[in-house]
């Protein structure tokens, strides 16, 4: 049971802390975007341009500052931003700062009490923070320390498993802060007996948290033995992980505060509108309809088993007589399948049920003992599902450019009804097809169709407003998307449809169709029937207002339209003709994508002259170093209906490079590369692409070492590695161990890129990539304050990764990140994350060239003899760690090894 457990453990760091690293920072902060138009008929009132501001917030919670107007997200990892339009945001926090924090000035002290719990250098938050996802309210009713009334409320989470976490409270008079600590209100993940979490030194015995305290008050009579299982360990099957607060008034004015995370499920307490603090019940009971009630935690109303479901939020909706709750379902990576459900209830403590009265909390048959279970999806089919992955495809020779709008993992919600405008919104994160783990902040109208649900409508709100529209306006052909009911990573293509005159839809699906009432409609297909409303919105692709429609099926689907534009044959040729002359390079290195497709049904088909070199798909085979360049002619064959024309070009294909040593760094004093094009590495501060650090010279594991203050870090310049085979090897001596921090970066884009990092996800020092997802972990932590020696290689896909000369790691489809590109290059900061604070010494890069395992150990060895005494490593490599990758990845060797440490000398040794 206990191995059971560990893995169902490393299963949920996988979907709660794989990427936050990504939300540390904002990845997405660099993808601002500003979008002009004038705006038309339908769409936003004025004619002046509309700018998007994208922003960075996981889980974002929504609330308007009656004052001045302004709207305000917070979010995971102290992240926060601020939008007087709820079109342009601006990022206004500063991350886990410890002290001057823009959120909870001295953020160790103000928090301690929390940490004591979770959260804070503790477990799966080592060497770092875990603060998530807070709620922020107006609370005019509550009573300051100085005697005074009113204050912003924010309620916050601290983790540091997948259930030891809990919920605080921290007030304000400011809505930006600094907020001063006032309670830690709810614990989860306690156990009956003394015991303690593996890098944690907290007692996890329930005298441990606030029971005891509320026991002494009276409050409480005892413990609820139903918490504990026969051993005493947290019974996380029935109660829940004390995360993801929301806070919200009834229709009676009442304060209530609804959470929870996977495990147990969603609970909701209410709260004393004095002081915020629950009213915890006190004992124990059932509703009406057998839901439980418990004497702390309060009364479930959603989910539990240990199935996928976060992020709840719930909200009021007076002129619908219905509170909305909102839940997340899947895992929060990009290919996790993150996705918002709906329920709701005429009664805020329940029951929820969805479109198709299916009750929120899980049945009986769910329950396979504690622990979570990601995988297990036979909770798809309760719960409205709003957004799945989608790409509104934009073909060759289509208006606009790119692959065209979509979202993956679109989740985590808030929920915002502004009764002055008369509007509502969905507020969630979300990440992007092909752009790895970078997320942003996406707002979307939503309208509730004839059955009073709220369907959110395909684009992002661009201060559109709906209005009456006519037959002619919304009949055509629409890209369309079906959201379905699926738990995913899948992304789901547009396909095409057409809104015919006569009421019938055509193409890609086949029913009828009605407008009614101004603006709403209505479609009846094969799997249902949709009802929603027709709408003008801005298409970023296009760089448009399109008509769009939205609906709801009775068993609570979601389905999407984008209208196209519409050419002639002969015109869609031409623009076919020249996207694709315009899209073909002269020269390669590596493959070359070739459509088969195009806008208005057309086909591609190729031809090569000599396929050996560049097949017809687009494999290309580069000449041996010796040999010249190859010509190849390539020939597309393009039709539709009515034409067919061919396009050829000639391409040249360039032969191997030479394998080479491109790069020695030794540090000895200079920032001199003594290989390659013998350039200096360049300070830079605490970004690859800014100014403003130092990093001075400290001795090293051989003569000197580069050492970084955790604010600064070294841009080894572009072009280090410019082929599909490499190895890339150096000395390193962490300070601190900082989840996600880089110590070697390369990137051939912002989105596309590889990171050596000391402390990955699962606390494993690793290699990984971006935006074509790879994790290549080692199955460990290298120490703090000790030398170690990694090195990894990659040959055309296969990748090795190595730590003090034995290889941890093997795989195989490794992503092609730098062939063909002037990738840039630095150690101990990238584009995102907190910078590395250490040494760094004799680095190593071979382009071309895969160094075999004896050469990798020989280079630890030479280290290891210059400098023995500095190799005090115990880094222990567990089963349930090793796991971790195989679990993961599924293309992995796993050591058989149950306990392997390294002495000394940096020899295994197994117990």
């Amino acid at each position: 049971m206990l191995a059971v457990a560990i893995i169902k453990e490393v299963f949920f760091i996988i979907t709660r802390s794989r990427i936050s690293k990504l939300l540390l920072c904002g990845m997405a902060i660099s993808m601002a975007a500003m979008v002009q138009s004038k705006s038309q008929v339908h769409a936003a009132e004025s004619d002046e341009p509309i700018t998007f501001s994208n922003a960075s917030v996981h889980d974002p919670s929504i609330i308007q500052d009656q004052k001045s107007g302004m709207y305000y997200v917070f979010g995971s990892h102290i992240a926060a931003a601020k939008s007087p339009d709820l079109i342009n945001w601006q990022n206004f926090t500063n991350g886990y700062t410890s002290t001057d924090n823009t959120i909870y000035g001295d953020l160790s002290g103000n928090l301690s009490e929390s940490f004591a719990w979770a959260g804070e250098d503790d477990a799966d938050s080592k060497g770092g923070y875990a603060v998530w996802a807070p709620d922020v309210i107006w609370n005019k009713q509550y009573r300051n320390a100085d005697g005074s009334k009113g204050a912003y409320m924010l309620y916050y989470s601290v983790s540091s498993t997948y259930i030891r976490s809990a919920i605080g409270l921290a007030v304000s008079k400011n809505i930006e802060g600094p907020y001063t600590y006032v309670d830690t209100i709810i614990y989860s993940g306690f156990t009956e007996e003394e015991t303690y979490d593996a890098n944690s030194d907290v007692n996890k015995q329930w005298e441990s948290t606030n029971i005891d305290e509320l026991i002494e008050e009276g409050v409480l009579e005892e413990p609820n033995p139903e918490w504990f299982t026969e051993n005493g360990v947290y019974n996380n099957a029935e109660y829940t992980n004390a995360i993801d607060a929301n806070v919200l008034y009834d229709k009676q004015g009442k304060l209530w505060m609804t959470y929870g995370s996977w495990s147990g499920g969603t609970f909701i307490l209410e709260l004393d509108k004095k002081t915020g603090i629950p009213l915890y019940p006190g004992e124990d009971g059932v509703t009406k309809d057998g839901r439980m009630i418990d004497r702390y935690f309060g009364t479930k109303i959603a989910a539990g088993y240990g199935r996928s479901s976060e992020g709840t939020y719930a909200v009021y909706d007076k002129k619908a007589g219905y509170y909305y709750l909102y839940l997340t379902y899947g895992g929060l990576a990009s290919d996790g399948g993150y996705q918002m459900r709906q329920f709701r209830s005429k009664s805020i403590t329940g029951p929820y049920v969805d479109a198709a009265g299916s009750e929120a909390v899980y049945p009986e048959t769910f329950d396979k003992g504690v622990g979570n279970f990601p995988g297990v999806n036979d909770h798809q089919d309760i719960g409205n599902k709003l957004i799945g992955n989608f790409l509104f495809t934009r073909e060759l020779g289509e208006d606009g450019t790119g692959d065209g709008v979509g979202y993956l993992s679109a989740g985590h919600n808030s929920y915002y009804i502004d009764a002055k405008a008369d509007k509502e919104f969905l507020v969630f994160h979300t990440r992007f097809p092909n752009k790895g783990e970078t997320h942003e902040v996406r707002v979307h109208q939503t309208f509730k169709n004839s059955n009073d649900w709220p369907v959110p409508t395909p684009y992002r709100y661009a201060g559109e407003t709906i209005t009456e529209v006519t037959q002619e306006e919304v009949t055509g052909t629409y890209k369309f998307v079906n959201h379905g009911n699926q738990i995913t990573g899948q992304l789901t293509e547009s396909t095409l449809i057409q809104l015919q005159a006569d009421g019938t839809v055509a193409g890609a699906q086949a029913g009828t169709w009605r407008l009614y009432d101004d603006y709403r409609v209505e479609l009846k297909l094969a799997d249902g029937t949709y009802d929603g409303v027709f709408i003008n919105q801005w298409d970023p692709t296009t760089e448009a207002w399109v008509m769009t429609f939205s609906g709801m099926s009775e068993s609570g689907q979601v389905i999407w339209g984008s209208q196209t534009s519409t050419t002639t044959d002969a015109q869609q040729m031409e623009k076919i003709k020249a996207e694709l002359s315009a899209s073909m390079p002269e020269s390669v290195v590596k493959n070359i994508e070739l459509p088969t497709t195009a806008a208005g049904g057309t086909t591609i088909q190729w031809t090569s002259s000599d396929p050996a070199v560049i097949s017809e798909t687009g494999v290309v085979t580069r000449p041996e170093a010796d040999q010249p360049a190859a010509i190849v002619t390539l020939t597309a064959l393009i039709q539709n209906e009515l034409q067919s024309e061919q396009l050829s070009f000639e391409i040249q294909v360039e032969p191997k490079e030479a394998g080479k040593l491109s790069a020695y760094y030794s540090f000895d004093e200079t920032y001199q590369n003594a290989a390659g094009d013998q350039t200096d590495a360049q300070v830079t501060g605490d970004r690859i692409n800014n100014t403003g650090g130092a990093v001075p010279f400290v001795e090293g594991i051989k003569g000197q070492a580069a050492s970084f203050d955790g604010k600064s870090g070294l841009s080894l310049g572009k072009g280090l590695i410019t082929q599909n085979a490499y190895t890339v090897a150096f000395w390193i001596n962490p300070a601190e161990l900082n989840q996600f921090t880089t110590a070697f970066f390369g990137a051939a884009t912002e989105q596309s890129w590889i990171s050596l990092t000391p402390v990955g996800p699962a606390n494993q020092t690793m290699l990984w990539s971006g935006q074509q997802w790879y994790d290549a972990p080692i199955g460990s932590t290298i120490p703090a304050d000790t030398w170690s020696h990694v090195a990894f290689t990659v040959s055309d896909g296969k990748v090795a990764v190595y730590t003090n000369g034995e290889e941890w790691f093997a795989g195989e489809a490794f992503p092609n990140i730098f062939e063909g590109s002037a990738a840039s290059f630095g150690l101990a900061v990238n584009y995102w994350d907190q910078p590395f604070k250490g040494l760094i010494d004799e680095l190593y890069i071979q382009d071309g060239i895969v160094l075999p395992a004896d050469e990798i150990k020989a280079l630890y060895d030479e280290g290891a003899a210059v400098n023995p005494d500095a190799l005090v490593a115990e880094t222990s490599v567990s089963q349930s760690t090793l796991l971790y990758g195989g679990l993961a990845i599924g293309v992995m060797a796993i050591a058989n090894v149950s306990g392997i440490y390294f002495n000394k000398s940096g020899k295994k040794t197994e117990e």
